[in-house]
């Protein structure tokens, strides 16, 4: 009986415990200049235990530690030096992403599944061309790529220094609502089908707000429109005929220069880079299992790395960069992003982040591609992730008779 009564007590209190519980998949906002961007986040665990990761299509961004006491979140998100903070009340969270000294409101209820409408939606899926886009890079088109099952997208942005990360979404009303936070390159994008077989966009971002077209690339063929821009065209160098020039300090304080003798006779990936760049954390790893590939083979690869002054002081978040994608090739510290161009002497029209020249054994720059795509870009990742390795296995085999 005291059992019976033990345990008539304890469900009584349960149902407190698992209002409490952050444990599952939560449906959050997030405030962006008064535009609600929806996204999902995950949790596990409980006080200094406590885990979270957002998603960025079927890839996590899991958090490096945190806790979870008297209903008080906090994660840290050591590779972009980020905090999440959220109080837990009444099965609610409210706070704020802390990313770079700015606060952005978040909102988020436990998740519930979403019931089909039962309406076939139109096919958007495979690529468009976005038109009469707004760029600081001279672009005038981008691409958009889409995947879609049934009223399900999902997709991608591409701009010629690299996409939105995944946008994800489904089609309600006549109209596709995909969204983006995988803490960082918070966006919304509205896309309607129209009569004539074009895309009226609505988008809501970091780089462009307001209306779009998308056509197909064959329209954009046949009627002379722009395209987008090429990115291994985007940015060249002044003097083919001279070094691609660097000297800046590792981590360690170790001065280390294009001139060293461990780059002599080898293929070099000077790769332009600062780890507070989404679209340079999309390229990291690819990177990374390049050099782990070739190295054996001749290829180095030296990542400049331009972060903010504080940063440099004490390179936290380039470190957590480091760990985060298992870097085992140079990284050296080229100042703040600011003074970038002024240091890279040979480029010409830079101003993508990242941007990776490739140099020969011989010491000069062979070609230059802007910018690196994510998964969401579907093809078009799969295609520049294999013009990466074919470059650099043409540069490997090139000119092997003068190696010492």
């Amino acid at each position: 009986m005291r059992i019976a009564k033990l345990t008539a007590a304890a469900l009584l209190i349960i149902p407190g415990i698992w209002a409490q519980s952050l444990t599952g998949l939560w449906d959050g906002t997030l405030d962006l200049n008064g535009t609600a961007i929806p996204f999902k986040v995950g949790f596990s665990g409980t006080g200094s235990n406590v885990k979270g990761w957002f998603f960025n299509g079927d890839d996590k961004e899991v958090s490096n530690s945190g806790s979870f006491e008297n209903g008080s979140l906090v994660l840290n998100f050591d590779s972009y030096a980020s905090v999440l903070k959220l109080t837990l009340k009444d099965g609610v969270l409210d706070g704020e992403y802390v990313q770079r000294g700015k606060g952005l409101p978040i909102h988020a209820v436990p998740a519930v599944d979403r019931k089909p409408s039962g309406v076939k939606p139109p096919d958007i899926s495979g690529l468009w061309v976005l038109e009469d886009v707004k760029s600081s890079k001279g672009e005038k088109a981008w691409n958009l790529i889409v995947q879609q099952k049934g009223a399900e997208v999902s997709g991608a942005i591409l701009r010629v220094d690299g996409d939105t990360g995944t946008l994800t979404g489904h089609y309600h009303d006549g109209k596709f609502v995909l969204s983006h936070f995988s803490g960082a390159r918070p966006s919304l994008l509205v896309i309607t089908p129209e009569s004539d077989g074009r895309l009226s966009l609505e988008l809501n971002g970091q780089h462009h707000d307001g209306a779009i077209t998308a056509v197909r690339p064959e329209e954009v063929r046949a009627k002379n429109l722009a395209e987008p821009t090429d990115p291994n065209q985007h940015t060249s160098v002044k003097d083919p005929a001279q070094p691609f020039p660097f000297s800046f300090p590792d981590l360690n304080g170790k001065l280390v220069s294009n001139t060293d003798a461990r780059f002599k006779n080898k293929v070099v990936l000077i790769n332009i880079t600062g780890s507070w760049c989404p679209n340079c954390h999309d390229e990291a790893p690819f990177l990374a299992e390049l050099y782990n590939k070739y190295r054996g083979q001749g290829l180095e690869i030296v990542a400049l790395s331009f972060e903010e002054a504080e940063q440099l002081q004490n390179p936290t978040r380039l470190r957590a960069f480091i760990k985060e994608y298992g870097i085992k090739y140079t990284v050296l510290l080229g100042g703040e992003t600011s003074s970038a161009k002024e240091k890279l002497t040979q480029a010409v029209n830079w101003d993508a982040w990242p941007t990776t020249f490739f140099v020969g054994r011989d010491g000069l720059v062979k070609s230059v591609h802007a910018g690196f795509p994510g998964p969401g870009s579907g093809e078009l990742y799969r295609r520049d992730k294999e013009e990466f390795v074919a470059t650099v296995e043409r540069l490997l085999a090139e000119n092997q008779s003068s190696r010492k």
